[in-house]
């Protein structure tokens, strides 16, 4: 077991870590912005050390600083949590090189997945199913127009480098086309410092569910069913639930299986997710990996009764799963409570938070580094927590967010409490069938 992990991280994911750590015996590093000085996770951690300004690539970004301060507090881990360096091969390998466990997927791995063009490609090689599209980078407008004539309207630009909805653009009509197909370029160019893009199908009244995966070094795969993570706006998630409400045992088993010829495919180890789009005829299509720990990862937690953070470090410890058996068990809902403003646009909403008392109760999780007094920097993600609920079924678990909600009282910002306290109430949300669209179709 590792004796000291360096957290390249920030917010509740860092609390998350060290939570973890504190019970497996392990000392932590927390690293910070100057903006994050009176942040939560700098005063739970064992030891913090300031690497930079406010901004991203001043300090989480800026591997240099990350790894001096990892050699500097003889960390042997480092955990990326998600968001950031998580995903980033270069910082994966520059970890290796330097002598400290990365904890997750090695660099060839994170590079495999992390390219959409070639995820697909390998994707198709392990036989998983995968949305009709163009074969690699889609060069210019003509081609783009050649393609989407032969697969037929709707179609949708990616960016191969892409994420959150950036480098994205649907396309209804062809001569919408070439203006959303050079506005996708200039995105991931300006996003991700890579303008390629691709094409694919769109596939309508689509639902976004993705499976939980765990691999070790040994070549033990397991996944923990799945999370429904429909509810979007503008393609990021508000709520996530686990089992999604559209599946069946059968379905499941499939997906289940497909998720996890996706990671054997690439000798996957650590925590993955699957992502999956199932459309209104129940066919799934693989849609990307994402290489990391999840947002979303405790309603699986509550579902399975697993700490998917410690199996990340016993994972990277060189422990193996070839005895774990994960059993499903109840409905979890997770809402994620952002600093904004749902009736102005979801408009950020950083400052000073005056008041904030936590609901509790049984099946009542609440994930936050944010407490009273605690001043929300404008640099950064809006999401302040994440309040998870879990219940013996879907109904109990909606009735229980309700009121878990009722309880969280903020003050001094804008949350999007009220917004959730609607998605809730409504008889489209709990009548479970819905799409991507959501939002878009449904009055709140």
């Amino acid at each position: 077991m590792f004796k000291k992990i360096l957290i390249a991280n920030r917010g509740e994911i860092a609390m998350r870590i060290i939570r973890t750590c504190r019970e497996l015996g392990v000392n932590t590093v927390a690293v910070y912005s100057t903006a994050d000085t009176e942040s939560l996770h700098v005063k739970y951690a064992d030891e913090a050390i300031c690497i930079g300004a406010p901004s991203g690539k001043d300090s989480y970004l800026n591997v240099s600083r990350i790894i001096a301060a990892a050699e500097i507090t003889n960390a042997d881990a480092i955990h990326p949590g998600y968001g950031f360096l998580a995903e980033n091969a270069d910082f994966a390998e520059v970890c290796q090189s330097s002598g400290i466990k990365f904890i997750g997927p090695s660099a060839e791995m994170i590079r495999k997945m992390g390219d959409k063009i070639t995820a697909k490609e390998s994707m198709k090689i392990a036989q998983v199913p995968v949305v009709p599209g163009s074969d690699g980078l889609v060069e210019d407008v003509s081609e783009a127009k050649r393609l989407a004539a032969q697969i037929g309207l709707p179609v949708i630009i990616k960016a191969t480098a892409g994420g959150g909805g950036k480098g994205m653009r649907i396309v209804h009509k062809m001569d919408d086309l070439e203006k959303a197909f050079v506005t996708a370029q200039s995105e991931a160019e300006k996003s991700f410092g890579n303008s390629g893009v691709y094409i694919e199908k769109f596939v309508e009244e689509p639902r976004h569910v993705e499976i939980q995966v765990m691999g070790d070094q040994y070549g033990n795969v397991f996944h923990l069913g799945e999370r429904d993570c429909t509810v979007q706006r503008r393609h990021q998630k508000l709520i996530e639930e686990s089992p999604s409400p559209v599946m069946n045992e059968a379905l499941r088993d499939k997906m289940g299986d497909a998720a996890v010829n996706a990671a054997k495919a690439i000798q996957y180890e650590g925590a993955g997710t699957v992502e999956f789009l199932v459309d209104k005829y129940m066919n799934f299509y693989f849609m990307e990996m994402n290489t990391r720990i999840q947002v979303e990862h405790p309603v699986t937690e509550e579902v399975y009764d697993v700490d998917l953070i410690r199996d990340q470090i016993l994972v990277a410890a060189g422990e193996t799963l070839a005895e774990r058996c994960y059993i499903r068990k109840g409905h979890s809902i997770e809402c994620r409570i952002n600093a904004e403003d749902p009736d102005y646009g979801f408009r950020p909403s950083p400052g000073v938070v005056q008041v904030f008392h936590t609901p509790g109760g049984h099946g009542v999780r609440v994930e936050t580094h944010a407490y009273a007094g605690y001043k929300i920097p404008p640099y950064y993600d809006s999401m302040i927590a994440k309040l998870i609920v879990h219940a013996a079924d879907r109904t109990q678990a909606i009735e229980r967010m309700v009121r878990a909600l009722d309880e969280f009282i903020i003050e001094g910002i804008k949350t999007t409490i009220p917004f959730h306290k609607r998605v809730m109430q409504s008889e489209v949300f709990r009548s479970g069938n819905f799409d991507t669209s959501f939002l878009e179709k449904t009055k709140l």
